[in-house]
């Protein structure tokens, strides 16, 4: 916050003194040191100081302008133009750069070149050039990152073959993951717009010492769009809108920025309206009909028919449309030069979302479900957190955020051969409480010891009833009766709550290493309490859980040379299980999940390994991680039984019992290998390569949720206001015998059947040519235009239930007032 208050008044000073501009990275917002500044006749040279400030008192008004840095795009202009740009000049970075600046990692910026674990980062000039629909989009398009689609309104991210209650979401530093994250996939990474972020990193691997409880797999961190002080006052107003071909979207974002002396204001609100979705038509995988929708449902909350309807467009995904809205209002109060309070507020809600998978699944050769969907996912967030530079012996800098998320789900369900609805609604409040600090050990900040507390609190209310629809013709008119349901969660509630602190250390051994030591103890508590016993008896219906953990980790970045940066990470991991672990009952696809109230926190241990190399003075960088993770006492579903059976009724018909297991042993193996770099001054290239493997070792099962071999490559050319890439998106085929055909997650039953062998095919591999480009016709409007999938190829991601969508083509505009 220091920093971007002294930039402030930088750009204050400069509109009182013309010959004196400010260099600024636009993806950070952070001044560039030791950009050279010429003009075309070489005859006025001058450089950015560490402030990025340069003076320009030796160039003539006529004079064309030269921004040079090694490691960003050149820029030019008039010197007489300046005054346009109120004398602030934005570069864009040509590569991944040794010392950039890492937030995630230790929850405060360090640099790249002291981290040893493996992470990606989205600044907010690429997220605008991938111009996603949904931040699951987004995530789609970074490097080693795969995303599963249940239905068009989600998105549940995969890292290191590890998704939903084993990767960590936080946005603005306060976590998303509650006591009802499931196994298997998680949408709810879609709450967050990706018109609000500014920001987003990824660090993959256990991070629980720094995060806590489910930074398994690793952590996705979410930075919203902050407003900043400034002494002059300023308003500044933007207008984003987009259109989508593939599903008729229609995207609109308006947002407010206010800045005072005493007070910031950033105000956006952005709607977006999603139409059914249409699948590509060039089907290179031979299958014909895989993926088609023949009929569908076309029952409603208020009409009904009793049959399916035939889909004349049976490429058109039918019952995938849904609209979501999202708020961000955030405050800044400077309460004195070293201290700040950041209000934070975020709303998001949506339409009904119906579920594509229940309303694709057959039964006896017809439609199974009538009506399957999910009542509008709405999130709620409010926080504070207060910023602080108390320049102490003991803390130096740090944060103090208390945060309220209130989360509303439902699930709403009919099947074609009743009139019996059923209702499942839950309701969760979390409370939390984060101190992160920071202790530069010596001047020099070469030795930084951080620490800091969390306490979280998570209250859960489920309830479920059933009625019975009155129908008049094809209009429901009321509802004739009442019926009992089994709810999802214990209907008498359930708490959770856990308290835990930490303490890092990080330090430069030497000029080319850097060694980091980090341990964190945490303990949790849970109670559960079942009250209707209608249709399930548990041993104990009112449970006391507790848990506790001890996990560490070491790093240690070597660079033998400044080409060159060796990282080695041994850490440990360690999540307990939640409410949805123990105490959830539902069902698919003909087993039903039961309560275990005997299960068992699961722990991770890994090893991790990279290598970093640097090409044409650090503007091309290639990179290979490759890591090892043990997964002890992990949690899996297995054939279970209660009251003594494999079986149980549930919503009417007969099921398999099944329940969520502790098992012995398990390996995630894998890596991924990278580029990225500018060729030369106005072409750049990068790509990746990601390989997992995942078994168990008591029972020589696959593991779920292992993508098979996926990648990208991509040239992209920049020049001036122009920019323009073409990309080639891989996945290699999914073996049939590489699914784990127990705990369900993977959706074997998604893939091609194949009738000959009677067996199904796996996920057929597939790869698609994508298209982005962007122009910025002046100051105030930039134009983008992206083109997917651009040869129509039809395929699912592994474990998708959805097709992706075929050749989309998007416009969209941004316009700076």
């Amino acid at each position: 916050m220091r920093v971007l208050l002294f930039n402030l008044f930088v750009v204050f000073t400069i509109t009182i003194n013309a010959q004196q501009v400010i260099v600024m990275d636009r993806g950070l917002n952070l001044p560039i040191q030791g950009v050279t500044i010429y003009n075309d006749t070489n005859t006025s040279v001058v450089s950015t100081n560490k402030n990025g400030i340069a003076d320009l008192t030796d160039f003539k008004d006529v004079d064309v302008m030269y921004f040079n840095h090694i490691s960003y795009y050149e820029f030019e202009i008039l010197k007489r133009e300046l005054g346009e740009l109120e004398f602030v000049v934005y570069l864009n970075k040509k590569a991944e750069q040794l010392d950039e600046i890492v937030l995630s990692a230790s929850k405060g910026q360090e640099k790249r070149s002291r981290v040893a674990e493996q992470f990606t980062v989205a600044s907010l000039e690429e997220i605008k050039k991938i111009a996603p629909q949904t931040s699951a989009d987004l995530l789609a398009n970074l490097p080693g990152i795969r995303v599963q689609k249940t239905q068009s309104g989600g998105g549940s991210p995969v890292l290191r073959g590890m998704e939903a209650n084993r990767v960590l979401l936080v946005v603005d530093g306060v976590r998303m993951n509650n006591a009802i994250y499931r196994t298997g996939h998680l949408q709810n990474s879609i709450t967050v717009s990706p018109n609000i972020i500014e920001r987003t990193e990824v660090v993959f691997g256990p991070s629980s010492v720094i995060y806590g409880s489910d930074a398994l797999g690793g952590v996705i961190h979410y930075f919203t769009k902050t407003p900043k002080i400034s002494e002059k006052p300023t308003v500044n107003t933007a207008v984003y809108s987009r259109f989508s071909s593939v599903n008729s979207e229609f995207t609109n974002e308006a947002n407010i920025e206010i800045r005072r002396a005493k007070f910031a204001s950033y105000t956006s609100i952005s709607h977006s309206k999603f139409g059914e979705t249409a699948m590509g038509k060039n089907r290179t995988h031979g299958f014909n009909d895989w993926g088609k929708v023949f009929e569908y449902s076309n029952n409603t909350n208020s009409f009904y028919n009793e049959n399916a309807v035939i889909n004349s467009k049976e490429y058109l995904q039918k019952n995938t449309d849904y609209n979501q809205t999202d708020v961000l209002q955030k405050l800044v109060f400077p309460l004195n030069l070293k201290n700040d309070l950041i209000v934070n507020l975020q709303y998001s809600t949506s339409s009904n979302i119906n579920n594509f998978e229940d309303l694709t699944e057959y039964s006896s050769g017809e439609l199974k479900n009538a009506e399957s969907y999910y009542g509008p996912q709405k999130r709620l967030l409010l926080s504070t957190q207060l910023k602080i530079n108390s320049d102490k012996k003991w803390l130096e800098s740090g944060a103090i955020t208390f945060a309220y998320q209130d989360i509303e789900e439902s699930r709403i369900q009919r099947k074609f051969s009743s009139l019996d609805r059923t209702y499942r609604i839950e309701n969760v409040d979390v409370f939390s409480l984060n101190g992160d600090f920071f202790v530069p050990l010596t001047n020099s900040n070469n030795r930084i010891l951080s620490y800091g507390f969390e306490a979280i609190y998570n209250d859960v209310g489920s309830n479920a009833y059933g009625k019975t629809i009155e129908v008049f013709g094809n209009k429901i008119v009321g509802f004739s009766d009442d019926f009992t349901v089994q709810s999802r969660y214990p209907d008498g509630g359930g708490t959770s709550t856990s308290l835990a602190s930490y303490i890092n250390y990080r330090q430069d051994i030497s000029k080319t290493s850097t060694l980091n030591t980090g341990l964190r103890y945490v303990n949790s508590n849970l109670t559960a309490k079942w009250i209707d016993e209608t249709f399930i008896t548990l041993p104990d219906s009112d449970i006391s859980l507790n848990n506790s953990a001890i996990t560490a980790t070491v790093g240690y970045v070597f660079k033998p040379s400044k080409d060159w940066q060796l990282n080695s990470v041994v850490s440990s991991g360690f999540r307990a299980p939640n409410l949805d672990d123990i105490g959830k009952v539902r069902e698919k696809s003909g087993n039903v999940t039961v309560p275990n109230t005997s299960l068992e926190p699961e722990y991770v241990y890994n090893f991790e390994t990279s290598i970093i190399k640097y090409f044409k003075e650090k503007t091309f960088t290639t990179h290979l991680n490759v890591y090892y993770t043990l997964l002890s006492n992990y949690i899996t579903r297995d054939y279970f039984k209660i009251n003594n059976s494999e079986t149980i009724m549930y919503d009417g018909e007969e099921g398999n019992v099944v329940a969520n297991v502790n098992k012995d042993n398990a390996y995630i193996f894998g890596g991924t290998f990278g580029f990225r770099g500018n060729i030369n001054n106005q072409w750049y290239g990068k790509g990746s390569l990601t390989y997992t493997k995942g078994k168990a070792y008591d029972t020589n099962e696959p593991l779920s949720s292992i993508p098979p071999i996926f990648g990208l490559l991509e040239l992209g050319y920049e020049f001036d206001r122009f920019q323009a890439a073409i990309n080639w998106k891989f996945n290699q085929k999914k073996k049939l015998e590489d699914y784990n055909t127990i705990e369900g997650i993977d959706s074997l039953e998604q893939t091609p059947f194949i009738t000959e062998t009677n067996s199904y095919y796996g996920t057929p591999g597939w790869n698609t040519l994508n298209f982005n480009t962007n122009y910025k016709i002046n100051n105030s409007v930039t134009c983008f235009l992206n083109i997917d999938n651009i040869f129509d190829i039809h395929y699912k991601e592994f474990a998708s239930s959805i097709s992706a969508p075929g050749r989309n083509i998007s416009i969209s505009f941004l316009l700076n007032i």
